[in-house]
């Protein structure tokens, strides 16, 4: 009887209440419409900067050991992310080139003896994590090295053309990797075991995903909450789907942004070309979707040339512009150097390290974005409201702006002085410009005159709220 008792008593103590229905609207089961991005990003991603390092071009030695020296610099630079790319051993079976891409591997649980120990990588590690910086690593998931023993011993995990036999990806001229098949479940626990020893056994804070489209979403998202179960990850995609987001990915390749902004410099197209990008980035990507911006990579650098071929004149404004707008900024080695040439891929090819007014540029840009909350990752930073003007196939201009911090860019990105005139009483206020470090009052509708590829970039005063 008192079972009995206590069982009704508990019926009824769930029943809904009316309180409880006034509370809680009534759910519509047929559609899931919590928030798009589910993970949670590490709280040290939230104003960083990447730095992209290629240990065999970093330093003269092109080893972790001289590649460690250099991290009181980085740090300096402004940099919190260090991507390292793949610290592998390189397969040699039908290299490329006299060392190899470093995209073919050969062990994935080993380390590229031409780069130093596993012990010299840890050391790395450690001496950035001293020193608040947090190293990713690249993962090249989606194929390996013919000579992988992973070839022989698990030959059912890689694809198979149509003669029976491995094969590179498809449409491709990868000839030095052969392409995995993720049909295979054995594969996923296998991938998904030595991820997780590199973060907990090694030390490693994430990763650089390659091709990471090529891969399994599914695969991705338990990946990441496994690895969330050790510490706090950060996990780049070389992709650019918005479902990587949800619950796998920090970051994605925003390579439109990349042509976008090179065919301006290149005079191919006008400012209406930026808008369209924001257009679609604002309409399809969450808010809290950490989208890369970048005028260099080992990519663009080794088959399109340098910083300062593909951007020309344009070229402090596209950085000043990679930093400034709704994005996380990557810079790869040697821009801050003016590196003037292209880095060899498949060979050693130090880098040309020099004093360039670019290393200064980036230097503060990284400095007011850690100091202005309107300018940090995804849904932490403001969104870009564009500002109207007079001169929309010419100046690019808009408006991030939190409620506590504030950032008004204007771009002229054409080969022409303007006198623009800006539509817009909320500017309307006293800023810091960034270039010369002096005050400016804006009035209502305010007018500027910008040199040809000149920017200016003006900062909120603490306390200033535009006019509505």
């Amino acid at each position: 009887m008192t079972r009995t008792i206590l069982l009704l008593l508990g019926l009824l103590l769930a029943l809904p209440t009316a309180a409880d229905n006034e509370a809680k609207p009534p759910m519509d089961k047929r559609f899931d419409t919590g928030p798009f991005v589910r993970l949670s990003h590490p709280e040290w991603s939230r104003d960083a900067a990447i730095y992209q390092l290629n240990t065999r071009q970093f330093t003269p030695e092109g080893t972790f050991r001289a590649a460690q020296e250099q991290l009181p610099r980085l740090r300096d630079l402004g940099v919190r992310i260090v991507w390292l790319m793949p610290v592998h051993p390189i397969g040699e079976k039908n290299r490329k080139g006299p060392l190899g891409s470093p995209y073919s591997v050969r062990d994935y649980y080993g380390v590229n003896p031409e780069f130093g120990s596993l012990e010299d990588l840890k050391n790395f590690i450690s001496k950035a994590h001293e020193l608040g910086l947090y190293v990713i690593i690249d993962w090249v998931a989606n194929h390996t090295a013919w000579d992988n023993p992973l070839v022989e011993q698990q030959p059912d995990w890689f694809s198979r053309n149509r003669a029976g036999q491995p094969h590179p990806p498809a449409w491709t001229d990868w000839s030095d990797v052969v392409q995995l098949d993720w049909s295979r479940p054995a594969l996923w626990h296998y991938m998904a075991d030595v991820m997780a020893w590199w973060v907990s056994e090694v030390g490693v804070d994430g990763f650089r995903c390659d091709v990471a489209g090529f891969v399994p979403v599914a695969f991705w998202d338990a990946l990441r909450a496994e690895l969330e179960r050790i510490k706090p990850v950060f996990m780049l995609a070389e992709w650019k789907t918005p479902g990587l987001h949800a619950r796998a990915f920090d970051a994605t390749y925003a390579w439109e942004w990349y042509e976008t902004v090179h065919r301006i410099a290149q005079g191919e197209a006008d400012v209406s070309a930026l808008h369209v990008y924001h257009y679609e980035e604002e309409g399809s990507w969450p808010l809290d979707a950490m989208r890369m911006l970048f005028v260099s990579n080992h990519d663009k650098n080794s088959w399109e040339g340098t910083q300062f071929e593909a951007f020309g004149d344009a070229l402090e404004s596209a950085i000043v512009l990679s930093v400034v707008s709704r994005g996380i900024p990557l810079i790869y080695n040697g821009q801050e150097a003016g590196n003037p040439k292209r880095l060899a891929f498949f060979d050693r090819d130090p880098i040309d390290w020099r004093t360039h007014p670019v290393e200064d540029l980036y230097r503060r840009l990284f400095v007011l974005k850690k100091g202005n909350s309107a300018l940090w990752n995804g849904a932490r930073g403001a969104p870009m409201e564009p500002v109207f003007n007079d001169a929309e196939d010419r100046v690019f201009s808009f408006l991030r702006d939190n409620g506590k911090d504030r950032v008004f860019g204007a771009f002229n990105l054409s080969d022409e002085a303007v006198s623009v005139q800006f539509k817009g009483r909320h500017l309307a206020g006293r800023y810091r410009d960034f270039a010369t470090g002096g005050t400016v009052t804006l009035e209502a509708d305010p007018g500027v005159k910008l040199a040809p590829w000149s920017y200016r970039v003006l900062v909120g005063e603490p306390g200033q709220k535009g006019q509505e």
